[in-house]
């Protein structure tokens, strides 16, 4: 299958902090969440990729595009939606709309309008006096108004009430019912992703831990809860990715559940969750 997006060992290095050998696909077609805690990097592997920032190391495909190509010829193919706005508070919808058309040869003034109507965006009202969920409804609406082929998403529902993230994520799922559609998305809020995303790629202090289907990543990771004196056991497996105590019992994040309950069939193995994961690796021994 052909990737929208392809990142082969990229490093971005800062006084204190550092990318290493960064390397995932975002199939076309596909959702890839992409997951991490505060810090981890994946705002500074979305700005590398669109060429907002510049690498120290690997390479980096964004529909064919370098990251220099991307910084000298913007493309109208994707649609960006970052974590900082990037409206001006004056500006109301309609002024948004007459500006994109000057700059984007595919801008759809009809689909933009019809959209914010879907989505109760006043047409007339500045962006100043939008609360913070109609801010977020309006870039992501703006971003799709010039029919890319690639949405690349930084924390995109943050401040979205559950009703109004549901109907985003239909929106996304509608998106890419055409195959040459993909969606990168970067969200704290891990429920929408095991809703939506086909992968999950997990970036933990600037290293990626997995990329893998979701899938697969539900099949695998499973938590542990066995007595203290038992953990020892399962540990000799050696696919303990992280592990918590208490004062008498243990709880293990495995990576190979099936081997575990194969190997302790009366032990209690749950499904691990993407909040499971990234809480054994952000505050467990691992």
């Amino acid at each position: 299958m052909e990737n929208a997006i392809t990142i082969r060992g990229l490093q971005k290095h800062y006084k204190d902090f550092s990318l290493k050998d960064v390397s995932f696909d975002v199939p076309a077609g596909s959702i890839v969440g992409f997951i991490g805690e505060n810090g981890a990097g994946k705002t500074t592997t979305i700005k590398a990729l669109l060429g907002i920032i510049r690498n120290d190391g690997g390479s980096l495909r964004i529909l064919g595009r370098t990251p220099e190509q991307q910084r000298r010829a913007p493309s109208e193919e994707i649609g960006v939606v970052l974590d900082t706005g990037f409206f001006f508070e004056w500006m109301r919808p309609s002024d948004i709309s007459r500006v994109s058309a000057r700059i984007r040869k595919s801008w759809d003034a009809e689909y933009f309008k019809a959209m914010c109507n879907r989505f109760d965006i006043p047409m007339k009202k500045p962006f100043k006096e939008f609360s913070k969920g109609m801010r977020a409804k309006l870039r992501i609406i703006t971003a799709l108004s010039h029919h890319p082929k690639l949405l690349i998403l930084d924390e995109p529902t943050s401040g979205l009430d559950p009703v109004v993230r549901s109907d985003m994520l239909d929106l996304f799922l509608e998106f890419i019912q055409d195959e040459a559609h993909s969606i990168l998305l970067s969200s704290h809020i891990t429920s929408d992703l095991e809703k939506i995303a086909d992968y999950i790629v997990f970036l933990h202090e600037g290293r990626i831990v997995f990329s893998l289907t979701k899938d697969e990543m539900q099949e695998r990771f499973a938590v542990v809860k066995c007595a203290k004196e038992e953990a020892a056991g399962v540990e000799r497996l050696g696919c303990v990715a992280g592990r918590r105590d208490s004062k008498f019992d243990a709880e293990l994040l495995v990576s190979d559940a099936p081997a575990v309950c194969r190997a302790f069939p009366s032990m209690l193995c749950e499904q691990a969750s993407i909040d499971d994961i990234m809480t054994f690796f952000a505050k467990g021994e691992h």
